[in-house]
């Protein structure tokens, strides 16, 4: 092969290169951006480890392991567990003491609370709490708001996030079976209006349904998938002292 030859061919594999660089690194940028990281990068919108059966019995002993966590006493005093946005506020008392049980004919004694209790051994909190109900039984919205997103995600499955009207409250429900019809992001909810149905979809255990509730602190410019300040469900629905 002569000098000219060579030369020729360095230069065409370099361009092939630099090209299949290129086309590989749109790729990744698409991909960062894409609903599926999305739905990774969400703080609270998992849901209860698969591998795990869940029954309302390993519900309230999640409760029970995550009072004896490793949480610091003051995430335990303010029922936080991240601090994902510095700048988030503590809503109002008000707005959370008027929420109802986002489950029909569940009462607050059979609530359990999960919000501490560890997953991905130990790696993250629940950052939510699970409410145990046969499939198919109504999900309301505990709080009034406005249909941020619909979603559907390998973890959450059929997902709603509301978002108060004052924009910086984030209510996420999970694991619906079915939608209410008609259902909209935009659309206006008042509290105690049908959003859906308990079910397992998403990584939920099949034998198991229930609705992954979570309750996240934003700020109003932020959008839905952006991070959040988790706040414990619990106290509010139970009506236990705080």
């Amino acid at each position: 092969m002569g000098t000219v030859d060579r030369i020729v061919t360095i230069l065409v594999t370099a361009t092939i290169t630099s090209m299949v660089w290129i086309v590989a690194g749109g790729s990744l940028i698409e991909m960062s951006s894409a609903d599926s990281q999305k739905d990774k990068a969400r703080p609270g919108a998992s849901a209860s480890e698969a591998a795990r059966p869940l029954t309302q019995e390993t519900v309230a002993a999640a409760g029970r392991a995550a009072g004896a966590s490793q949480a610091s006493t003051a995430d335990r005093a303010r029922n936080v567990a991240s601090n994902d946005r510095a700048t988030a506020t503590r809503p109002q008392m008000r707005q959370l003491s008027q929420m109802v049980i986002p489950v029909l004919n569940v009462r607050p004694d059979e609530l359990s609370d999960s919000f501490l209790a560890e997953r991905d051994g130990g790696e993250r909190f629940h950052e939510a709490i699970d409410i145990m109900a046969p499939k198919g039984t109504s999900v309301i919205a505990a709080a009034p708001g406005t249909i941020e997103r619909i979603y559907q995600s390998e973890t959450g499955g059929n997902s709603l996030y509301v978002r108060s009207p004052d924009r910086e409250t984030i209510f996420y429900y999970a694991h619906l079976d079915q939608y209410a019809p008609g259902l909209k992001e935009g659309q206006k909810v008042r509290r105690g209006q049908r959003l859906g149905t308990v079910g397992t979809t998403g990584n939920a255990a099949p034998d198991a349904p229930h609705l992954h509730f979570a309750i996240m602190r934003t700020t109003d410019d932020a959008e839905w998938w952006e991070p959040t300040n988790a706040i414990n469900p619990y106290p509010y629905l139970s009506r236990v002292e705080r």
